[in-house]
């Protein structure tokens, strides 16, 4: 007999793509919406579902996933962000290794990413793969406010077929993502007492990122949308520290 399984999804604002996440996780036991701060109709479309909606605040995302946990009532916990979709053959596979017995506490599981309608293999996006199903019991926390990672007791494995991540469809999701994510990369580093910010470090950071985008991984292969991004990531660089310059000058 297969252990219940548990499907957790952090949302903010995600009316445009949780329905389509939620329905991929239709044969779990149960679906989690963890509510960030969720103002559109991410919650009603969620609920119209059937899934359970769990309240989480503050800007650390290792809460949001910590407390989505915390609801959950499955012997094994499956996460997915708002923008990805389990696939056919995934769902197989995960309801197959819950089915038998495993010497895995999670597994890790690969990652194909569509950036503007595109499938990605460079710049970054290669080779993809996240830790997302864990044995709850096994799960014992997430920890970093921003790039989250999980704390697990025991060995890791890792599942054959891949989730889809849909990425960034345009420009004003992008620049959305920007606004939201570099302020708490800002904040991180102004908490750390990073080095005053001064002109060569800034146009450093954005150097640095073309040469690790567009040379050292190539991002130019991946074509228009390869570069589209490595310029963005350079753009978001640039952002970090600007506002990071106007925390430590003090400017509101």
């Amino acid at each position: 007999m297969a252990a219940m399984l548990s499907g957790i999804v952090i949302t903010k604002n995600e009316q445009q793509v949780i329905r389509d996440c939620i329905i991929s996780l239709r044969f779990c036991d149960e679906i989690i919406v963890v509510d960030t701060g969720n103002t559109d109709e991410t919650n009603k479309i969620a609920r119209e579902l059937g899934a359970r909606i769990v309240k989480s605040s503050g800007s650390d995302y290792s809460k949001f996933r910590n407390d989505g946990s915390a609801a959950a009532k499955g012997e094994w916990i499956l996460y997915l962000d708002a923008d990805e979709r389990v696939t056919p053959l995934l769902k197989i596979e995960v309801e197959k290794t819950i089915k038998n017995e495993t010497v895995f506490s999670a597994f890790e599981i690969p990652r194909k990413n569509i950036y503007l309608a595109h499938e990605m293999h460079y710049g970054g996006w290669g080779n993809d793969a996240v830790i997302r199903l864990f044995k709850k019991a096994k799960l014992l926390m997430y920890v970093n406010p921003l790039h989250e990672q999980p704390r697990v007791d025991g060995p890791i494995g890792k599942l054959e077929n891949y989730m889809v991540h849909f990425s960034h469809r345009g420009l004003y999701s992008m620049l959305n993502k920007t606004f939201g994510f570099t302020a708490y990369e800002a904040d991180l580093r102004y908490k750390s007492e990073h080095p005053p910010v001064v002109v060569w470090r800034l146009v450093r950071v954005m150097l640095t990122e073309f040469w690790k985008r567009m040379i050292k991984q190539k991002a130019f292969l991946d074509g228009p949308e390869g570069i589209i991004d490595a310029m963005f990531q350079m753009f978001n660089s640039f952002v970090i520290y600007v506002r990071l310059w106007e925390r430590q000058n003090k400017i509101p």
